[in-house]
């Protein structure tokens, strides 16, 4: 609806969710600094009580970042969030010099730049709100995401039968997580290619028709939108306007459909925590390594099952992508409901354009 230059305007302020998130981060890289006197986190064998401590740390981290950030985003005041984003960068730079991931206090701080940047740069372009629009709209429809979850039960226990074996888990625990991030990025890219083809031609209609519906009026009631006259030719869309509408369609279900594969991951990621033993571990694996490596942090953890819950997230993905678009009770409780509001989206964007139009002559 925003002209380019519109979505430049009140940058700093708009960035205070992120930036609070990310301080919520560094944060804890400075705790994790100060309690084990370390810049990197290498637990083995049996954790100590600090070490359980630092666990703990690393568990809550990322609930507590997007808690920050959720409480941030409610903020109304444009000085207040100003306030935040320059508190937020100040304890950034205050971890890069005390405790940053790095030991290097200019590794630390050219890190937290790029960061930064990245997070003005996503909310400039409208990328971050859409990600967080896609966020809430999954959030809101917790119960699609159960039923989704449901309908792919049966083949995530055929899956635990397939792919829980001693090939499987041989193959975990000697290949590279390089590798394996290129074959999780191959099957979401298939997925994703999947979702975004089927969602263009449910929305082919809507970008080439005329989007009026009966109730709008009622819809618009109490909008800016709502006394604006809708125009009699329309404003048609563009290449990249109809590109930003499919984009938006397809991440809110890309999201959706990855918390799905998220509960899954983690469910056979405490699965296998239970069940378990060094002496099964070291017969499936053939006595390959065991303890895990993320981002860098060597954690007391299978590499193999980390490696293993990786691959069958990302297999249940695949198989859940697929069957959301074909499942009809998905697409009239989640999809076509999500197709309505971004239709009244582009009628008030028609009755914008024209009331912008008309002041300007």
């Amino acid at each position: 609806m925003l002209r380019p230059g519109a979505l430049v305007r009140r940058l700093w302020p708009r960035c205070a969710p992120a930036l609070a998130a990310f301080a919520v981060c560094m944060a804890n890289s400075i705790l994790v600094v100060l309690v084990t006197g370390k810049h990197t986190i290498d637990i083995n064998g049996e954790p100590t009580r600090t070490e359980w401590f630092v666990l703990a740390l690393l568990i809550l981290v990322l609930p507590v970042a997007a808690t920050v950030g959720w409480l941030v985003s409610r903020i109304r005041s444009a000085r207040t969030r100003t306030v935040v984003s320059a508190v937020s960068v100040g304890v950034a730079i205050a971890a890069g010099v005390l405790g940053g991931p790095s030991a290097r206090v200019l590794t630390n701080l050219v890190f937290e730049g790029i960061v930064i940047v990245v997070a003005l740069a996503l909310t400039a372009c409208g990328v971050g709100s859409i990600l967080g629009w896609g966020l809430r709209t999954a959030m809101e429809n917790v119960a699609s995401v159960g039923a989704l979850f449901v309908r792919a039960l049966p083949v995530v226990l055929l899956t635990v039968l397939v792919f829980f074996n001693t090939y499987v888990w041989s193959m975990s625990s000697t290949i590279s997580r390089g590798r394996l991030w290129l074959a999780l990025i191959f099957l979401a890219m298939i997925a994703t290619a999947f979702i975004t083809s089927a969602t263009v031609e449910r929305v082919r209609p809507m970008l080439a028709g005329d989007r009026q519906s009966s109730d709008d009026n009622v819809r618009l009631t109490g909008t800016p939108f709502e006394k604006m006259p809708h125009p009699a030719a329309g404003y048609p869309l563009s290449r990249t306007e109809r590109i930003n509408v499919v984009f938006v369609l397809a991440t809110s279900q890309v999201l959706q459909v990855g918390l799905v594969a998220i509960v899954a991951g983690l469910i056979f990621f405490v699965l296998g925590l239970i069940l378990l033993s060094p002496q099964l571990l070291a017969q499936w694996t053939r006595n390959g390594p065991s303890d895990g490596q993320i981002l860098g942090m060597t954690l007391p953890v299978p590499q193999a099952l980390i490696q293993i819950s990786m691959f069958l997230a990302a297999m249940t993905f695949m198989y859940v992508s697929a069957r959301a678009v074909g499942d009809k009770d998905y697409r009239a409780r989640f999809l076509d409901p999500l197709i309505d509001d971004l239709r009244l989206t582009l009628v008030a964007r028609s009755r914008y354009r024209a009331a912008v139009s008309g002041i300007g002559s």
